[in-house]
């Protein structure tokens, strides 16, 4: 079976990565019957709880591109990650659905944390380092793949951080 290619994209990189799960072997995206969108959706697709889904938000921070990995258990604070960032509170917003898409080469709900055309900084909620294995999105609504906290922040090459 061949692979949508944005999900072929992020096998890619996390295979160049090295990327491994908990029980060390390679991370593998798995293409799920259907799209989970929400985090509860893919909690229940996996198995998991909902706070072990790492949700993948792309924000508009002063014209640059954020992406914040944060707890499906959780809301971004967008003040207090401008005030992470050091700008305004009203410099941080939910990006556009074209923005995601010029910054990321995918859709909101499939966004990854990795394989974007150009680094993005990343913010990594700490909160996400209490589970000894998360889940991320593959590159569209119904893919996603299974990492540990310390991979996810060094594949994306994430600043840990207090986001909610």
């Amino acid at each position: 079976m061949q692979l949508h290619p944005n999900v072929q994209a992020i096998q890619d990189a996390l295979d160049a990565a090295g990327a491994r799960t908990a029980a060390g072997t390679p991370c593998q995206v798995t293409v799920l019957t259907a799209p989970v969108h929400t985090a509860p959706a893919a909690a229940e697709a996996v198995g998991v709880e909902v706070g072990q889904i790492a949700n993948s938000l792309i924000f508009d921070a002063a014209g640059d591109p954020l992406l914040v990995l944060t707890s499906g258990a959780h809301r971004v604070d967008t003040a207090k990650v401008a005030a992470l960032l050091g700008i305004g509170k009203n410099k941080v917003r939910r990006a556009t659905a074209d923005f995601v898409r010029e910054h990321t080469g995918q859709v909101i709900g499939g966004v990854s944390p990795l394989g974007h055309p150009k680094p993005v900084h990343t913010l990594v909620d700490v909160d996400l380092g209490q589970y000894e294995e998360i889940w991320a999105a593959g590159g569209i609504p119904q893919a996603v793949f299974p990492i540990t906290y310390a991979e996810l922040v060094r594949i994306t090459a994430g600043t840990p951080a207090e986001v909610a």
